[in-house]
């Protein structure tokens, strides 16, 4: 895919996204424009699906929807509320860490900034980059399994890492798609432009698109 293809292709690709389900994690910010619920969601999102995520944020911010209320409960029920998400006891370690630093050091705030998300324990790029986009609106590149396969699927990045690819797609990326890069390809990539075997044949950017990888299609 060339650089200039790009606003064509997101054009498309918000068409495209329209007629799935969006993730889990962009209905809370839209919801509740709360970052730390955004947060929260975030961290018992990875390596899990999203009705399972939707479940446990529920159960969650029954019992506590802020910083300071959530400090306040045991690990042991964090536990019992978020299973059976993907390493759920280390989530419940790490969420119960981040109420109470951000109740302590934070006046119950979560940070607005990349520098200062990534200074919480257990927060890296992609959490920080989602929650800043997310959850303050700012501008930030979340760059997630999908976003790294498929802009490097389509030819537009050549790189080996999501760190990488969110170096690189802030060199090349008009800054006017940054926040919504992240929203269309995970939305794209779950039903269309999956990891084995894509849809190549229903996909609307075929033309668009080098395949750099793709070896069995649909």
């Amino acid at each position: 895919m060339r650089k200039e293809d790009i606003p064509e292709a997101i054009r498309i690709l918000k068409k495209e996204a329209a007629r799935f389900k969006r993730p889990y994690v962009t209905e809370v910010s839209d919801a509740t424009g709360d970052p730390f619920r955004v947060l929260v969601s975030c961290i018992l999102s990875l390596r899990t699906k999203d009705p399972t995520t939707a479940e446990a944020s529920a159960r969650l911010f029954s019992i506590a929807r802020s910083p300071e209320k959530l400090s306040k409960v045991s690990l042991k029920a964090i536990v019992k509320a978020i299973y059976p998400v993907g390493f759920y006891r280390v989530k419940a370690r790490r969420i119960s860490a981040i109420s109470k630093e951000l109740t302590s050091n934070y006046r119950g705030k979560v940070p607005d900034t990349l520098e200062g998300l990534l200074e919480l324990k257990g927060v890296g790029r992609k959490t920080a980059n989602l929650v800043l986009t997310m959850g303050y609106g700012k501008p930030g590149i979340c760059v997630d399994t999908h976003v790294h396969r498929i802009t490097n699927r389509w030819g537009y990045v050549k790189t080996s890492t999501p760190h990488q690819t969110e170096l690189e797609l802030r060199k090349i990326l008009p800054r006017r798609y940054w926040i919504p890069i992240n929203d269309l390809l995970v939305t794209f990539g779950q039903n269309v432009c999956t990891p084995l075997s894509p849809f190549c044949s229903l996909c609307r950017l075929f033309t668009y698109c080098d395949r750099v990888g793709v070896v069995r299609s649909r």
